[in-house]
């Protein structure tokens, strides 16, 4: 499942449920079986429905007066144990329970549930860094130390140009090694990026997509994104903005007396408050002592945009 779009427990609970008994089913006769055995208990009243080919489970009752319990966080054991299989839980966009009201007292139920389920494992993934090691990664968080912690390193650009040419030729386009390879590299391997890039150019491409074809895209997307980015500095202090500046013309030394004059930054110690600000909206990320901004398209716009305003 994926929870971006879960605003509060009970939106968890709901989806938790759905996606649950929809990914064990195959058809409306089996989710109708499945709900009933597993979730019957728990909901007064299901309805299901088929408006386009695709079977859609729906709770016919007022959620708001007939919550659904925590219980149902034990769907995935009762499963497990009556149909005698490994059941494995995927929960992309995960840190977005750190939004939720009272997150902490809702995350100690979540584990409470899962953390001794036999014959079931948890696989709890996201994209906003920071967020996921608040959850994992604080001491005093009650998933601390809930499971085996891996950060994924971006796929290889020799990956990308291999996909990129395939997608292409899927269409009877065309895409030399170079081409795909200068895709890649604009948008630093970052996946979204690729993707997004590789179909803004694919859509500009008659025949042959070429360097000067991927260049204008890139162009294009950065054009779409600029209202985006405006509202984004907009929003931050003079310093934090100063800050980026800095960061994009690839100063190694932040701190020093030349680079604190030379972009308005003040004093030593505001670069550490910056810093962790900047952090916090998983705008920045830090690798020893360098500093990077984590958005490609967002580091080219302050490069090609900002800094001329």
């Amino acid at each position: 499942m994926n929870a971006f779009k879960c605003e509060t427990p009970q939106d968890f609970y709901e989806l938790f449920a759905k996606r649950t008994i929809e990914c064990i089913s195959s058809t409306a006769e089996t989710l109708l079986a499945n709900a009933k055995e597993f979730i019957s208990m728990l909901l007064p009243k299901l309805s299901i429905s088929d408006p386009t080919g695709q079977y859609e489970m729906s709770f016919g009752v007022d959620l708001k007066n007939n919550p659904i319990g925590e219980d149902i966080l034990d769907l995935p054991r009762q499963i497990a144990s009556k149909r005698r299989k490994k059941v494995v839980v995927c929960i992309d966009e995960f840190q977005q329970i750190g939004e939720f009201a009272e997150t902490k007292k809702f995350q100690k139920i979540l584990r409470s549930h899962w953390q001794e389920q036999a014959n079931v494992a948890y696989v709890l993934y996201g994209c906003k860094k920071h967020m996921m090691l608040n959850i994992f990664g604080e001491y005093d968080s009650p998933f601390y130390k809930f499971g085996d912690l891996m950060f994924l390193p971006k796929i290889s650009k020799e990956n990308w140009v291999a996909y990129i040419k395939d997608r292409f030729a899927e269409t009877r386009k065309s895409i030399s090694d170079d081409a795909a390879g200068h895709l890649a590299d604009l948008v630093e391997n970052h996946s979204y990026y690729v993707q997004q890039l590789a179909q803004y150019a694919w859509l500009r491409t008659g025949k042959v997509c070429s360097e000067e074809i991927v260049d204008a895209a890139f162009q294009g997307m950065l054009d779409s994104l600029n209202l985006q980015f405006v509202n984004l500095m907009d929003s931050m202090t003079e310093k934090q903005r100063s800050f980026l500046c800095a960061v994009c013309d690839d100063v190694k030394n932040l701190s020093s007396v030349e680079t604190l004059s030379r972009y308005r930054l003040g004093t030593s110690g505001n670069i550490r408050i910056i810093k962790e600000a900047l952090k916090k909206r998983d705008l920045i990320e830090e690798a020893g002592h360098q500093v990077e901004i984590q958005d490609p398209l967002f580091k080219e716009w302050i490069r090609r945009v900002y800094k001329k305003i």
